[in-house]
């Protein structure tokens, strides 16, 4: 039996707040296969950055269970990436020693990991800026050293929350077009959280769509629509019906939670 890089089942959490107990996701369940690239597609303050806390082991779920490879998530882990909609790169640190930085924090040498932080930065295509700082970086090549440094410890799974969300759109096109081409190459598992309807469909191989707050899984829908992508992809009929098929979810009453297109 195949036992999923991430499985989460029946998931729900639930806030202390000052009007009272607060649901962010409820029963929620789904899964990410080994070399899967699986989008979180919903509407805002519907739990999707709640999900991905859960999943890296930042936050403990109220019941339900988070398991990477049949094991519990209790904590942070090793093979586990994380990348945020905002870079949070150390601005005292030049490009090299940012990527660096998970390497650092696990308690291994910096020295004896160059080769990979260098390889790494060749993959995000930003070779030759490695002793640049971040306010010499535009908002793209920050967050592509944001993807390496997420990278740096080798993960089998990259979280990734909502991390072209402040980009202008010509800068979030290139770099939707730079990961596709990264996962293809790494061959990783990846956990992408968006609200952008076009961003889930180009990327991913399914699309997990979420309800309003509490967020549940509404659907999962499979992007059968080969690789690689391009800008023709954009235009073409499958992607069209594909996006007007997730645009229907969010056109439902919300009176009717359980419709589907």
């Amino acid at each position: 039996m195949r036992v999923a890089r991430l499985s989460i089942d029946k998931l729900t959490v639930t806030y202390a707040s000052e009007r009272g107990p607060l649901t962010a996701l409820r029963e929620l369940s789904l899964e990410v296969q080994d070399g899967e690239f699986v989008a979180v597609l919903g509407p805002s303050g519907c739990g999707k950055s709640t999900l991905l806390n859960i999943a890296s082991g930042l936050l403990a779920p109220s019941k339900g269970q988070v398991a990477i490879r049949g094991e519990p998530v209790s904590e942070p882990r090793r093979d586990v990436g994380i990348v945020f909609q905002q870079p949070t790169l150390l601005p005292w640190k030049s490009v090299l020693q940012n990527v660096l930085v998970p390497i650092q924090a696990m308690g291994m040498s910096a020295s004896s990991h160059l080769d990979r932080a260098r390889e790494l930065i060749r993959l995000v295509r930003l070779e030759g800026f490695e002793n640049h700082y971040p306010y010499e970086l535009s908002g793209g090549m920050q967050q592509r050293v944001g993807i390496a440094r997420g990278l740096m410890h080798d993960p089998q799974l990259l979280l990734m929350d909502e991390p072209f969300a402040a980009l202008d759109a010509m800068t979030r096109e290139h770099m939707t077009d730079e990961l596709q081409a990264m996962w293809m190459q790494s061959g990783k598992s990846v956990l992408f959280i968006t609200h952008s309807i076009p961003e889930a469909v180009y990327l991913a191989d399914r699309v997990v769509v979420l309800s309003a707050r509490p967020g549940t899984v509404l659907a999962v829908i499979d992007v059968p629509i080969a690789r690689p992508r391009t800008l023709e992809t954009l235009g073409s009929p499958a992607f069209n019906a594909l996006c007007n098929r997730l645009r229907a979810f969010f056109r439902a009453p919300a009176s009717n939670p359980d419709h589907t297109p």
